[in-house]
């Protein structure tokens, strides 16, 4: 079998988003992210993280009304949406109608649906109604996907997100994989290409398949990354990369390039982390907040420096 491409810091310095001097917030993407729960406020706000370290203009987290002070208070940059919420702390189905509203009246560029939103029937019916009434590109992530395979069939789920009237990034660790196509987490890592492959084409996205040289596949392409280290093996590192793939669609990154950009980003973010911190210790924040330095390093590739 012929081996697949892998990105390089010279292809990816070409597609970081560039900025003009009378740039101002409103021009580089609003970014809505609908997570968390009781529990789990913390992957909205590290999730929120990733999407303004990696240059969004604006960051609007949505999340059950109870979670809001939390999140408010961990994040001061972000804005938030406090919405209707069930009694285990879950966002309700009916907040629908205020997430619209928002993503029309605020000019939401991305949405990033899923960090530590639980498997909640009412946040399994909200994410549904959604992801088929959303026209903005979204990033599926976490139990986002977990709410679809567990409330339709992977053909009903194709379906419906093929129905999509803007873009989609999948964005499974093995086992939210494993459990959208039916086998184990095993099954999924021997074949790691294939199983993306299969899941991007019959739902027509970008599949990003976490882990050890991360996979990203289109229905007509595929590419392995490069960058990244075993220290990224901690909570919330997928939460920190699904907001700077929002952060990417949101600056106009068309899909393929916000997934291969955000993910090379990502790893290179956590290998110049190590290098002060080491694999053992690291945490989520170490990532986000070294995101800007790897930027610059990818910049200085552009430059031919």
């Amino acid at each position: 079998m012929k081996a697949l491409p892998r990105l390089t810091a010279r292809l990816v310095a070409r597609w970081l988003p560039r900025r003009r001097k009378d740039v101002h917030k409103g021009d580089v993407g609003h970014v809505l992210i609908l997570a968390g729960s009781r529990g789990m406020s913390g992957a909205a706000v590290l999730c929120a993280q990733g999407a303004l370290r990696g240059g969004a203009g604006l960051v609007t987290i949505a999340c059950p009304t109870s979670q809001q002070p939390i999140v408010a208070a961990s994040l001061v940059e972000a804005l938030t949406l406090p919405l209707p919420e069930t009694r285990a702390g879950s966002v309700a189905r009916q907040g629908v109608t205020p997430v619209l509203r928002v993503v029309q009246s605020r000019r939401i560029n991305a949405v990033v649906i899923g960090p530590g939103l639980s498997v909640h029937p009412d946040s399994t019916a909200l994410v549904e109604r959604l992801l088929l009434r959303l026209s903005t590109p979204v990033v599926l992530d976490a139990d986002g996907l977990n709410a679809l395979a567990q409330g339709r069939s992977l053909a009903s789920r194709n379906h419906l997100l093929r129905a999509r009237q803007a873009p989609t990034i999948l964005s499974p660790h093995p086992g939210e994989l494993a459990r959208w196509v039916g086998m184990t987490a095993e099954e999924v890592q021997r074949d790691r290409v294939r199983w993306a492959t299969r899941v991007s084409r019959e739902g027509h996205l970008i599949c990003v398949l976490k882990g050890y040289h991360t996979v990203i596949a289109s229905d007509r392409k595929t590419v392995i990354n490069p960058t990244g280290n075993a220290g990224m093996a901690t909570g919330g590192s997928g939460d920190v990369l699904a907001g700077l793939m929002g952060a990417l669609l949101g600056q106009g990154r068309d899909p393929w390039r916000a997934a291969c950009v955000g993910v090379y980003l990502h790893g290179l973010a956590g290998d110049i982390a190590v290098r002060t911190k080491a694999q053992i210790g690291l945490i989520a924040s170490d990532i986000a907040d070294t995101i800007p330095l790897a930027m610059r390093r990818l910049a200085t590739v552009s430059l031919g420096a």
